[in-house]
């Protein structure tokens, strides 16, 4: 039989930690809200206000536009409802995502995500969800054009990447690079991110380093392609 006097004291000190990280929560707000207070000259609760108006209608504004691209996804495939249950430990982490995202076509790409979870269970993959949020754009984009070349020269195919993001070109059976030239710098970046998140590889040099001038596709970035679905930066309106 459990001691109620101990039960009471377990249950009170549970109390004092949520009230201690609530005081920490409403401390941050003020905070901030002082903050903004010094650059507009306002009051610190009428800039608290501000501040946590626009947050929040910012995110709501994601949320619908989610909930939009989502639907519109779905009835491209011919389906009014998601046939198969998107498992809670990646729906969660995904939707949390997907409703911060203030870039458009990243965002489309965790709507085709969540779409394609809900009716294929190859696409529910946990590790979708973390390579989406280490992702941009910029690496979205040259993403894309890697799978492309990928799929019209077959698995495996090496890519030269300095006229990325625009295009990458095969290397051929048979053909020598040399010497390698590199992507601009902002591509060389996405291209280190995309290598960090084992979606390409690098290839190997002489010395024992590795070079993003030319690179190849993984098993994980291709899927990760699939399962988002289009990958074009572009996306529609």
């Amino acid at each position: 039989m459990s001691d109620p006097v101990q039960a009471s004291t377990e249950t009170a000190k549970a109390v004092g930690e949520v009230a201690k990280t609530t005081g920490k929560v409403v401390d941050a707000a003020r905070a901030m809200g002082g903050f903004i207070a010094k650059y507009t000259h306002g009051s610190i609760e009428q800039a608290m206000g501000i501040f946590q108006d626009k947050v929040s209608y910012a995110r709501w504004e994601r949320q619908i536009r989610l909930m939009e691209r989502a639907t519109k996804f779905l009835e491209e495939r011919g389906l009014k409802e998601p046939p198969i249950p998107v498992p809670l430990k990646m729906a969660v982490p995904l939707l949390s995502a997907a409703s911060l995202e203030d870039d458009d076509y990243m965002q489309d790409m965790w709507a085709h995500l969540l779409v394609n979870a809900s009716v294929t269970e190859s696409s529910q993959k946990r590790a979708f969800v973390s390579m989406l949020e280490n992702m941009s754009s910029l690496d979205a984009q040259v993403l894309n054009e890697l799978f492309r070349v990928e799929t019209e020269n077959g698995p495996g195919t090496a890519m030269l990447t300095y006229d990325l993001p625009r295009l990458a070109h095969p290397v051929l059976s048979q053909q020598t690079v040399d010497p390698l030239v590199n992507p601009p710098g902002d591509v060389a970046f996405a291209l280190s991110n995309l290598a960090r998140i084992s979606a390409i590889t690098a290839a190997a040099v002489w010395d024992g380093g590795v070079t993003v001038a030319m690179v190849q596709m993984t098993m994980l970035g291709r899927e990760l392609v699939r399962a988002c679905g289009d990958l074009k930066l572009d996306s529609a309106d």
